[in-house]
């Protein structure tokens, strides 16, 4: 079992950047896959990126490739989510995720066994 906290979450305005961490707690963080999924208002939760276990995989939704840079730090048992350009259309609650895995997996929500509690970003105009 593992326990996540987000945090970093908050306002900026388009263009700016924030960076999100995700701190876990209970058994081995390295046996574990994490992603970041984002749920805006009224829309279905939406897959943003993953990283294996060991940093060697990353994958990107489109809509952020380029933008966001996943990154995790095993020692601190920390994943980070660096956010860059942002938009308007990245405001959303963020949540962090993990499933154990030494693959990179997909982009489906239900792959994830453990969630945070989610963190908000609000890009404004």
């Amino acid at each position: 079992q593992v326990q996540l906290v987000e945090s970093g979450g908050g306002l900026v305005q388009a263009g700016g950047s924030l960076r999100l961490s995700c701190a876990a707690s209970g058994r081995s963080f390295s046996d574990y896959r994490m992603g970041w999924f984002r749920q805006a208002p009224g829309k279905e939760r939406e897959f943003v990126v993953a990283i294996s276990w060991n940093s060697g995989s990353t994958y990107y939704a489109d809509s952020v490739k380029g933008r966001f840079t996943i990154s995790r730090d095993n020692a601190k048992n920390t994943v980070y989510l660096q956010m860059n350009s942002l938009k308007p259309e990245d405001t959303a609650v963020y949540y962090c995720a993990a499933v154990i895995s030494h693959g990179i997996g997909g982009n489906d929500p239900w792959e994830y066994d453990y969630w945070g509690q989610g963190t908000q970003v609000t890009v404004s105009s």
